[in-house]
């Protein structure tokens, strides 16, 4: 007995639907995009919220770093390492972001608005549990650059950060908000 290969009736437009009864065109849902890669089928949800987060943390990172090498450099104190760190953090995030939407061929207001959607509640949930990680371990603010206690504090505040951020990451998506309003662009 032979078996027919499964058809897979689903659409898989990215574009516009011309509504044939109303005439209509209609958006598509950007949940419905970002349930599907480009011509690869379903893409999981969890798969995307971990590449979402993976493009978060890597902004926040560069910021973090950057911010506590400064700081440090210009002898500044914890609260304003903390800040300075934070704005960079921010500033990167969103650059990731804008970067690709603006090769795409979307204007800088229109990038940004994008970018802000896209990460700022990413952004912000890592940055609020890397920073209070790193003021919860004793002394790893004031260990300085040279020590492994501040490395090893902030790898690990980053990485809990960042098994924190997937799962909002992946409501976000879910609902089409966060870095599902980002997909169109790449």
């Amino acid at each position: 007995m032979s078996q027919q290969p499964a058809v897979n009736n689903e659409r898989h437009d990215h574009g516009h639907d011309q509504d044939a009864e109303h005439g209509h065109d209609h958006q598509h849902d950007p949940a419905d995009h970002a349930a599907h890669s480009h011509d690869h089928g379903p893409v999981s949800l969890t798969r995307q919220a971990i590449s979402a987060t993976v493009h978060c943390l890597t902004g926040c990172a560069i910021g973090e770093v950057l911010g506590m090498v400064l700081a440090t450099w210009w002898g500044w104190s914890n609260g304003a390492s903390i800040v300075l760190s934070i704005v960079l953090a921010f500033a990167f995030g969103y650059g990731l972001t804008i970067t690709p939407v603006l090769r795409a061929g979307v204007s800088p207001r229109r990038a940004i608005g994008v970018a802000l959607a896209a990460d700022t509640a990413s952004i912000t949930t890592m940055e609020i549990v890397d920073n209070a990680f790193l003021l919860i371990v004793p002394g790893a603010m004031a260990a300085g650059l040279a020590t492994g206690l501040f490395w090893g504090s902030l790898a690990l505040s980053l990485a809990i950060a960042f098994v924190i951020t997937v799962p909002v990451n992946r409501a976000l998506i879910a609902r089409g908000r966060g870095h599902a309003v980002v997909h169109q662009y790449h």
